[in-house]
């Protein structure tokens, strides 16, 4: 089985590899919606974006993810019995202390975020950190620093930006298609047509492709990222009890929206029944009963 130490460098390969997929669909799909509009810029702005975004991606998510949930840094002056919990991990897992962030709402719930360990970030919302008790505040971080350790941080992020840009792209494509895009033209031949079809239904269908590829990979690494806490901590009781506390508390978390939501600990709507088929996350149940079945 997948752990701690084996998964960092296959999310690394593989954040490399999404990134190199997305510059060439990025392309491929500009390259077929310039053709059905007729305008070779359209070709050109997505060469540009695809390369800016994919970069941008790796070296900014982690800043992008925390702008759009509102978090600010937490000093250790500011909460010396937090980042104890954390420093005391971090020795356990061999991992650098990465910087502590909170989000000031009671709904409990976390994330990591960062494109290594050397560069990683904890993020906690206040109403996590008083609404568990130690051990289970300490099952949580064990888990979110398997995250950062496994490098599937970096995949997650990198991918929220990625298909927050596809959707993006589709939607400008729908709109300026029918509302102002290629004259009709007598002249129009056969493949023009085809390729105009072909790019109608890409825009329809990339950013749901890009979606279910989202969802795929976070609920993989939610399972592999518990069990990784648990030995972390040596008790795996603490986590799974901390998840049926956060899954018992029925309070939104106000700044999650849907890019990020996939991001945290378990999903921060609450109240909305959802298709596992849909789900970020696995069921809490499942996760809680692979736990309880860890012999550490």
């Amino acid at each position: 089985m997948a752990t701690l130490y084996t998964q960092s460098d296959k999310n690394t390969t593989l954040t490399w590899v999404y990134m190199t997929g997305f510059l060439v669909f990025v392309i491929g799909v500009g390259f077929v919606f310039a053709r059905a509009m007729g305008n070779d810029v359209i070709l050109l702005v997505a060469v540009v974006f695809s390369i800016l975004m994919s970069f941008g991606s790796y070296w900014w998510s982690d800043k992008i993810v925390l702008a759009m949930s509102e978090a600010k840094e937490v000093t250790h002056e500011e909460n010396r019995e937090l980042y104890h919990i954390v420093e005391n991990l971090c020795i356990t897992a061999g991992l650098p202390v990465p910087k502590i962030y909170m989000i000031a709402d009671s709904a409990p719930n976390a994330f990591a975020t960062g494109r290594d360990p050397e560069h990683g970030v904890i993020c906690l919302t206040t109403g996590i950190v008083a609404k568990l008790e130690k051990v289970e505040l300490e099952g949580v971080i064990a888990h979110e620093l398997s995250h950062i350790g496994n490098r599937d941080i970096l995949l997650s992020t990198v991918i929220v930006v990625m298909v927050g840009f596809v959707t993006l792209m589709a939607d400008w494509f729908l709109r300026f298609s029918f509302f102002g895009g290629r004259k009709s033209n007598r002249e129009s031949s056969q493949l023009d047509l085809i390729i105009t079809v072909v790019a109608i239904v890409l825009a329809i269908l990339a950013p749901f492709a890009a979606m279910l590829m989202q969802l795929a990979i976070s609920r993989k690494r939610e399972f592999l990222a518990d069990a990784s806490g648990a030995l972390l901590t040596r008790y795996p009781e603490g986590l799974a009890r901390a998840l049926e506390k956060i899954s018992a508390d029925q309070e939104p978390l106000e700044v999650a929206n849907r890019a990020t939501a996939n991001l945290y600990i378990t999903n921060p709507f609450k109240g909305k029944k959802v298709s596992s088929f849909f789900a970020t996350h696995p069921p809490i149940e499942e996760r809680v009963a692979a736990l309880r079945n860890i012999s550490v």
